[in-house]
């Protein structure tokens, strides 16, 4: 039988609002969110295995508020969570929770991410589905659900919209240069050579007209 604890003390952190301190028999034992130090009073009895249990809890619960803060910004996916997670040394079975409930709350979809992920780059900086393709594999996302993400784009259109604006900057330029310099851009955003071709060929005659 495990030998009898008691609860001394709950006391707030000073530094951190939401957050107490527990105390077992007049020593620290952890630090606790105020939703956990909500389920314990002062003279409450506690064995060695609540506390581990309690250890657990504490994990997994700062472990969510640490991914709910980095989903806000935009939409991430699950490799890009549980990564940020180790990062911040949150234990793997707690992160193993984190994902099971942020998944099962709709707030972690790798399809829907990878969705989000292509329709953002179609309209503010177009590329290649190569390009795309890298990007999210980087990112953890299945293959499956990248080849459905970007099965419906057209690259040449794609080409063109992601040349307009540097076509329009170098709109003075000779012909040589102008083609030159926007087919190493286009180039570079992973569009293959029989795509960027037509495309620049298309903008030169537009910076024409």
């Amino acid at each position: 039988m495990e030998r009898g604890l008691k609860i001394t003390a709950i006391e707030p952190q000073a530094k951190h609002a939401n957050r107490f301190n527990l105390y077992v028999d007049d020593t620290f034992a952890l630090g606790l969110s105020a939703l956990l130090a909500a389920k314990l009073r002062v003279g409450q009895e506690i064995t060695e295995e609540e506390i581990r249990a309690l250890e657990r809890e504490e994990a997994f619960e700062t472990g969510y508020e640490k991914a709910l803060r980095f989903l806000e910004p935009r939409p991430r996916s699950a490799n890009e969570v549980r990564q940020q997670l180790v990062k911040k040394k949150i234990a793997t079975e707690a992160i193993d929770r984190v994902l099971e409930r942020l998944t099962g709350a709709g707030l972690l979809d790798d399809s829907a991410f990878a969705k989000y992920w292509v329709e953002n780059r179609e309209e503010f900086r177009p590329r290649a589905g190569r390009a795309l393709r890298f990007e999210l594999k980087r990112k953890g996302v299945p293959d499956a659900m990248i080849a459905k993400a970007i099965g419906k784009i057209d690259e040449s259109d794609s080409a063109y919209r992601a040349g307009v604006a540097k076509a329009q900057r170098w709109s003075t330029l000779e012909r040589r240069e102008f083609r030159e310099k926007l087919t190493a851009f286009l180039l570079r955003r992973g569009f293959p050579y029989d795509v960027v071709k037509p495309a620049v060929e298309k903008l030169w005659q537009e910076t024409r007209e």
